[in-house]
């Protein structure tokens, strides 16, 4: 019953969940607080990416190491590619309307056209990899790649890798979130229980912090400067970004399996897919912010409801 990457069209209120254990997407009216739709056939769904302004849903199938494309509105597959081994987590490359996908055994990026679905290019990154981000600031690719425990900065352009940034004391990056206007990654260190700060401008590791033992999906509130770091084990850390510094607001053990979630950049809302709610079906779970950060989120939830 396991989910795992999540994605939000903030204007239709539409969340697209990657139930892997079941191999389908689900979508979740978070106006209306109920389950609308149930793609099914997508084979061990791990990464869900939907790109509103083309009105397409994408997910990886990693049990058929392809990429599947659907119409956002009716659910159709419109196309399928394929990837390397293992494909997880999923970046869209607005400029050249490309889709990005991390394939973590095969250590590699498979970059495939968004309308047709022809395979663009395959960048070797020489280790397993985590996840990629990309960045509209400095138009680049940025991947975790924790077979090296750096990140490797992509010319989306040109497919080629044009720098390498260590993170001494993250063993085995995996997850990142960017802070875009100062140029910082948050990235999670799976072996090691920690969430590391990095200076994109300067390549510097400039904080590392605990975290629930590993770490998996990160995301970043811009607008409220504030972070989210969801783990395997359950426990869910915030952070806020105070003058330059990385300040820990609180943690708590959320529940089992709480390891991703989605961010709400307009109503700042977090929301937390359970596999197993007090009843033993599957939730998801909003929460909203409070200013002790997540010291008393779970007293805060405005919204319970069953998935299925």
């Amino acid at each position: 019953m396991r989910f795992d990457y999540t994605s939000l069209d903030t204007e239709r209120g539409l969340l697209l969940l990657a139930h892997m254990g079941a191999g389908e997407i689900t979508e979740v009216d978070v106006h209306g607080h109920q389950a609308v739709r149930t793609i099914a056939d997508v084979a061990d769904a791990h990464g869900v990416l939907v790109v509103p302004d083309i009105g397409r849903v994408y997910a990886t199938a990693t049990g058929r190491n392809q990429l599947v494309a659907f119409d956002e509105d009716t659910g159709a597959v419109l196309f399928t590619a394929p990837t390397g081994e293992y494909p997880d987590g999923l970046a869209y490359d607005p400029l050249r309307n490309t889709v990005w996908t991390t394939n973590e055994h095969a250590g590699t990026e498979t970059v495939v056209d968004a309308d047709s679905g022809a395979v663009r290019a395959t960048v070797d990154l020489g280790g397993e990899v985590g996840n990629v981000v990309y960045d509209p600031a400095v138009d680049r690719m940025v991947v975790a790649v924790q077979g090296r425990n750096d990140l490797a900065v992509i010319d989306p352009a040109g497919f080629t890798v044009t720098d390498r940034i260590p993170v001494p004391g993250c063993d085995s990056p995996h997850g990142q979130a960017l802070d875009t206007a100062d140029q910082v990654m948050f990235v999670g260190c799976e072996a090691d229980a920690a969430m590391v700060t990095v200076d994109l401008t300067t390549r510097s590791v400039t904080g590392r912090d605990p975290v629930g033992q590993t770490p998996d999906v990160l995301a970043y509130d811009s607008g409220a400067h504030r972070l989210y770091v969801a783990t395997e084990s359950g426990v869910v850390s915030v952070f806020d970004r105070d003058e330059g510094r990385t300040v820990a607001a609180g943690a708590a053990h959320l529940a089992d399996g709480a390891h991703t979630l989605a961010l709400d950049p307009i109503t700042h809302h977090t929301y937390f897919p359970i596999p197993k709610g007090p009843d033993g079906n599957p939730v998801l779970w909003e929460f909203e912010p409070t200013s002790s950060g997540f010291q008393l989120l779970s007293q805060h939830s405005v919204r319970f409801w069953r998935l299925c």
